[in-house]
């Protein structure tokens, strides 16, 4: 099985959660505390000594449930914010790590994926030879470019060296039919993570961070031996910042009707004549292609006009610049200071960077991922857990399905469709059925560079064999150690990798309440993807199609609209606002999830419980699901990433995915006995609820 590479841009379409009782007869889980093994976490799964009860939960939900543990845990010097995902992440890196070391234990042979994980690992570990080597790796690509002297040789050079471009080309299921691959063109070309760091003249820090990101142009090309970096760097910046003026902002991307432009090549190649795109993209292996799907044409038409109008000398120093940058880490390690420096410790403010040995265990682990991942699920996955999630998934789907025959503003022929995209569902549950095969990959002991460049052209080279031949639908978006989930509606398939399927997410032995607030939440935020501002414009195939009636669309447009303008008004930063727009699509999944848990904890225990649920510690079985939910989303930021999560990050800050969600969900209120007057209050005509 080959490993799904999208375009980066596309990429968003890719919905991922940031991120109980269950039948069956593998794990046995009843609403009493009758289970065989403690819970992880406390004595049913849930962290008591983390809150705070100083905060009632009608004023402030989130730190009722997480105050003390936001007051007294400090966030490492080597991460940007700290959260229950990062604890996940860590306990995997150290499983990962553990694999990564035997698997390179005991001279493997040549061409084994032994020998491909050790040798990438040694490597990357190895700074001695990358100190020797300095640049010579790299040299032959620095020589072409500086050869490149015409307009045409500089194009030819976005094509084969790959690092850098000003448009983002990727190869993607075609939305008009998703049996088929095409080709995905939209904008791209930025150093910093998004228009609004070059064009927002308002914002204080993003006037701090192009004064950083200037100064860090030109010390890569200090550090590379060349001259006049400064004037470099200036060209540079005053470039990005014109193709930045041309981008479309992250919420107009988000319209798919907006970006969904199919266009034969000629369309295509009128569109941005001074690009000669088809040459670029026969270049790159991808002629031949009946329709290319184009994204933001009007910046695309504007980035040509910009190639055009700016001197190759300044794409040159461009193109040397961007190469640098994206390969800082497989060279000396100056680069690779520096390059953490900027993207690390300016932009996200992380203090220090991470220990070279951990930063080698995700690099193998994402470029190698699922040869390690094999070994991590057999070691950290069991079956049993596999079979309880998919009993798990199976109730929230079923819970879904109730509510959607039950909604009050959907019509008949628009319900319909909509329980046939959910009847086609496809769950996809702690690992792939087939693997990544590496054997075509060539990997070095003492080339860092070279196996990087030679990763690239394979990941390359399997799109390309792809876009000949049937959507395959197997492929997986990443490896199963990692904590994450998602939705993809190009395929109708939710995922969710053997690494979120731990504690505090999924604890067979916490009480059922618990799964249910956590776990079950987030198996519903992402079949709610299929239901948002994005999903919706997908059918039960993937395909691109209005399923809707009027009246229905109407009736999603105007509660969409009011859940954005509650988002709108939260401000986790002096000067900065959530996006509602921008991130609506996640705060319906989050909405939608939890309503879907909620009805799926209530069915789980009219089946097993005669509908109740013990008193554990005080807090009943409908405060104990939403405590879950808070913990699951407790999560403390350093400012300037915070700064660029807002920016760029479709997902609300943590303390809203928790509050924003429970004041719209009137059985919170029940449960916690939450009146007017309480801050978090809101008056039931003005709590919304989509699904």
């Amino acid at each position: 099985m080959k490993k799904l590479l999208l375009s980066t841009a596309i990429f968003a379409l890719l919905a991922a959660c940031d991120q109980t009782g269950i039948s069956g007869n593998t794990v046995e889980l009843t609403a009493n505390t009758g289970v065989e093994m403690p819970a992880e976490i406390g004595d049913w799964g849930f962290d008591q000594a983390g809150m705070d009860l100083a905060y009632t939960p009608g004023d402030d939900f989130y730190r009722y449930a997480n105050g003390q543990w936001l007051e007294t845990t400090e966030i490492p010097s080597d991460l940007s914010n700290f959260g229950m995902f990062t604890v996940l992440a860590l306990e995997a890196e150290e499983q990962v790590q553990d694999i990564i070391l035997e698997l390179a234990s005991g001279h493997p042979a040549a061409g084994t994926i032994e020998q491909k994980v050790g040798d990438l690992y040694g490597s990357w570990m190895d700074t001695q030879t990358i100190e020797t080597l300095g640049l010579t790796p790299a040299q032959p690509y620095l020589d072409a470019i500086a050869a490149a002297d015409t307009p045409e040789a500089i194009l030819s050079l976005f094509a084969t060296i790959g690092q850098q471009a000003p448009l983002d080309i990727g190869i993607i299921p075609d939305p008009a039919d998703t049996t088929r691959y095409t080709v995905f063109v939209g904008q791209g070309g930025l150093g910093l993570p998004d228009r609004d760091y070059y064009v927002d003249l308002e914002n204080e820090n993003y006037a701090r961070y192009r004064e950083a990101y200037t100064a860090f142009i030109g010390q890569m090309f200090e550090l590379a031996g060349i001259a006049g970096g400064a004037a470099k760097a200036d060209a540079i910046m005053q470039l990005e910042t014109q193709l930045a003026e041309a981008h479309w902002t992250q919420e107009r991307s988000r319209n798919i009707s907006e970006i969904y432009n199919p266009m034969p090549l000629d369309q295509l190649a009128a569109l941005a004549p001074q690009l000669d795109l088809a040459t670029g993209l026969t270049q790159l292996g991808l002629d031949g292609v009946a329709t290319y799907l184009v994204a933001q044409p009007s910046a695309i038409e504007e980035t040509a006009r910009i190639f055009e109008e700016t001197p190759v000398s300044v794409w040159q120093d461009y193109l040397t610049f961007h190469f640098l940058q994206n390969n800082a880490g497989s060279l000396p390690l100056a680069f690779d200071q520096a390059n953490f420096n900027f993207y690390g410790r300016t932009l996200n403010g992380t203090e220090e960077q991470r220990p070279r040995d951990r930063r080698g265990v995700n690099i193998v682990g994402g470029q190698l991922g699922e040869a390690v991942g094999q070994i991590y699920v057999d070691q950290h996955f069991p079956p049993s857990s596999k079979a309880a999630m998919e009993d798990l998934v199976a109730n929230l789907v079923t819970a879904f399905e109730g509510r959607l025959t039950n909604l009050e503003w959907m019509d008949d022929e628009t319900r319909a469709n909509a329980l046939r995209k959910l009847s086609t569902f496809e769950p996809r549950i702690g690992y792939p059925d087939e693997w990544q095969d590496y054997s075509a990959l060539d990997i070095e002991p003492d080339d860092l560079f070279g196996n990087m460049m030679r990763i690239n052209a394979f990941n390359w080279n399997q799109q390309i064999e792809d876009l000949a031949g049937p959507v395959d639908r197997s492929q997986w978006p990443y490896p199963p150690q990692t904590i994450n989930a998602s939705y993809n509606p190009l395929m109708n398939q939710i995922t969710f990798p053997a690494g979120i399927l731990q504690p505090p997410f999924f604890d067979p032995n916490a009480d059922a309440a618990m799964n249910y607030g956590a776990i079950g939440a987030v198996i519903g935020h992402e079949i709610g993807h299929g239901f948002d501002d994005q999903g919706r414009r997908f059918d039960h195939d993937g395909s691109i199609r209005d399923w809707w009636s009027a009246e229905t669309d109407a009736g999603f447009e105007e509660r969409a609209a009011r859940l954005g303008a509650q988002y709108d008004s939260y401000s986790p930063i002096e000067g900065m606002n959530v996006n509602g727009r921008f991130t609506m699509g996640e705060n319906i999944g989050d909405l939608g999830g939890m309503q879907m848990a909620y009805t799926a904890y209530h069915q789980y225990l009219d089946s097993c419980c005669g509908g109740e649920a013990p008193v554990i510690d005080g807090f009943t079985g409908d405060q104990r699901f939403f405590l879950a939910w808070a913990q699951v989303w407790r999560r403390l930021y350093r400012e300037d990433n915070l700064v660029a999560r807002l920016t760029t990050d479709p997902h609300s800050p943590s303390q809203y995915r928790t509050n924003g969600v429970v004041r719209n969900l009137d059985a919170w209120y029940a449960a916690f006995d939450i009146q007017e007057g309480d801050a978090l209050y809101l008056p039931p005509e003005e709590r919304v609820s989509i699904w």
